[in-house]
């Protein structure tokens, strides 16, 4: 029987590192494209190049990034640092059908996030105009229109990297048609009275941004998509509470069609999206 890929970087490290570190290796990693990034017990950090070295070997990896805690500000930044191989860490990430070209060292992409995008990938249907708000590299813009094929994708972004990658990935996956990129704060770039359909893929105060995603449906009348962080405790009661506060200043009626817990944020704290029908 072949032995797992986290055995085999073990058995790699056995004779490198002390035996007491090789209990504290990381079990789970994220591998984008030939990108591997982990997170390092600060009992590792003297032993980061020849660990980066053993799970590169392993998982085929050209460069190993350690997560230095996240992302960070409203470019969404990854705080990540080389720890063994190419510094040039841009690279091709292929999945459900959509390539992306990114570098995980400049901006953001959550493997934990996929089968919510498998899920936005097949939700709308092609007589559907769509904003993305956040749209990042196209992270839910571009499987909609490969597999979709909506009418139109307004997709707005605010960091320059993360947009220029956002076009480039338009081009590589032959959606030009369907797809506007826009740069810049979304409160001002995403067209108003247009969507059937609007997708707020952000984290950390997106209710800040509601009134504009109501204001870019059609005659205040479709469905958003609205993601955050909450405790679990408090879903879906407390969020929807906020939500329909706000609707009330201009009038719209929320329905609560489905709420989704996307992934683990922290203890007790989960990623949520709710589908919310609005009009």
């Amino acid at each position: 029987m072949s032995k797992k890929p986290f055995e085999c970087i073990q058995n790699n490290l056995s004779e490198l590192i002390p035996k007491e570190c090789l209990k504290k290796l990381p079990r789970k990693w994220e591998k984008i494209g030939n990108i591997c990034l982990i997170c390092l017990n600060e009992e590792l950090t003297s032993y980061a190049d020849i660990i980066g070295e053993a799970y590169a070997t392993v998982l085929d990896c050209k460069s190993v990034l350690r997560d230095l805690g996240g992302i960070e500000g409203v470019y969404r930044l990854p705080q990540v640092k080389v720890i063994y191989g190419d510094e040039d860490t841009e690279t091709v990430h292929k999945e459900n059908g959509v390539s992306f070209v990114i570098d995980p060292s400049k901006v953001m992409y959550s493997s934990g996030n996929l089968d919510e995008r498998k899920r936005m990938s097949t939700i709308a249907n092609h007589n559907e105009v769509i904003v993305d708000m956040f749209a990042g590299i196209g992270y839910f813009s571009i499987p909609m229109a490969v597999h979709v094929k909506p009418k139109k994708i307004y997709a707005c972004e605010i960091n320059p990297v993360a947009y220029g990658y956002l076009c480039k990935n338009i081009q590589m996956n032959d959606v030009a048609c369907i797809i506007d990129p826009l740069f810049g704060d979304s409160l001002f770039v995403a067209p108003e009275n247009v969507a059937d359909r609007v997708v707020m893929g952000y984290l950390g105060g997106t209710d800040r941004f509601f009134l504009k995603a109501l204001s870019c449906l059609k005659e205040k009348i479709g469905m958003v998509h609205f993601h955050d962080t909450f405790p679990d405790e408090k879903i879906p009661d407390k969020p929807m509470e906020t939500l329909k506060e706000k609707s009330k200043l201009v009038d719209c009626d929320l329905e609560l069609v489905t709420s989704i817990r996307v992934k683990s944020y922290a203890p007790g704290i989960g990623h949520y999206v709710f589908d919310i029908r609005v009009g």
